[in-house]
């Protein structure tokens, strides 16, 4: 009886919905309402607070999930150990990346791996803030630029870098710019930040170069948090823009966009795969980080 109701916990939990956690288990909405009262009942502790718009844990529930997460995990490994997962992966990943980079990088790669591996659902969330994996219930995550949490365990993708560009007319019409100190004289176009991130390499007293990553701030009249809107409008001559690869490259290879400052070019930030340190690496998680390193090696 101690197994009772922790599956409907940890599925209502992660899912913030009984609706939504019955579907997954198969189960009516009525049965994973009475385990979980069950189980309250049982532990004397409320763990979860419910409305008729919102399901969230309980500080006592939280912390709770943490562990029923772990010891499903743990079922789920021994279950792998003794089933064919490792030459038939199956189950469902849960996986969290940025908005952009999702779209237009992983997602399409995640698509093809679904083809390849037929028996793997994928629930993809994709979000600009940092996700906690653990309370979310999250398999994996997909993160870009220098990683600060130790309890996470991390596998380099890929990388990517940001350019500087303009379109051919825009140039022909305001002029080139060759130093940092040139861009204040142009219309820069914004993203949600005034501020533009480069490498500024200035000679020591050896007479080797010395690098030093800078924050210039820019201004102009364009400010969008649409990096798509940034391009059509650098496309269009409006003024310069600082984006990363995967938003400008095919305008750069066509001529459409030219790269400016190349020698200021910040440096390129790592893109990993992320998951949680205590978290049991199943096959089927394993085989989607190694397909991603593959496609997206550079």
């Amino acid at each position: 009886m101690r197994w009772d109701g922790i599956s409907e916990f940890v599925y209502v939990a992660e899912y913030e919905s009984f609706t939504r956690a019955a579907k997954e288990l198969g189960i009516s909405t009525a049965q994973v309402s009475r385990q979980i009262s069950a189980l309250e009942k049982r532990l004397s502790i409320k763990l979860l607070y419910r409305t008729t718009r919102k399901v969230s844990l309980t500080e006592e529930g939280r912390v709770f999930y943490q562990h029923c997460r772990s010891v499903l995990d743990g079922l789920d490994a021994a279950e792998q150990a003794v089933s064919n997962l490792q030459s038939k992966p199956q189950g469902r990943i849960k996986l969290t990346a940025p908005v952009t980079y999702g779209e237009q990088q992983l997602l399409p790669l995640v698509n093809d791996f679904m083809v390849q591996y037929s028996d793997i659902e994928v629930t993809a969330f994709l979000s600009n803030q940092k996700i906690d994996l653990v309370d979310g219930g999250y398999d994996l995550a997909i993160r870009i630029g220098k990683l600060s949490d130790s309890t996470m365990m991390a596998k380099k993708l890929s990388r990517r870098t940001n350019f500087v560009c303009a379109a051919p007319a825009y140039l022909e019409k305001y002029g080139t710019p060759h130093a940092l100190s040139e861009l204040s004289q142009h219309n820069c176009l914004l993203g949600t930040r005034d501020y533009w991130h480069f490498i500024d390499s200035k000679k020591t007293g050896s007479g080797k170069d010395a690098d030093k990553e800078k924050n210039l701030r820019v201004s102009g009249t364009v400010q969008y948090n649409s990096g798509h809107s940034l391009v059509d409008a650098a496309l269009k001559g409006l003024g310069i823009v600082q984006l990363p690869d995967y938003y400008v490259q095919k305008y750069l290879a066509s001529g459409e966009l030219v790269s400016l400052l190349d020698n200021y070019r910040e440096p390129e930030e790592s893109i990993w795969a992320v998951y949680p340190h205590n978290r049991h690496l199943s096959p089927k998680i394993r085989l989607l980080v190694d397909y991603l390193a593959e496609r997206l090696a550079v």
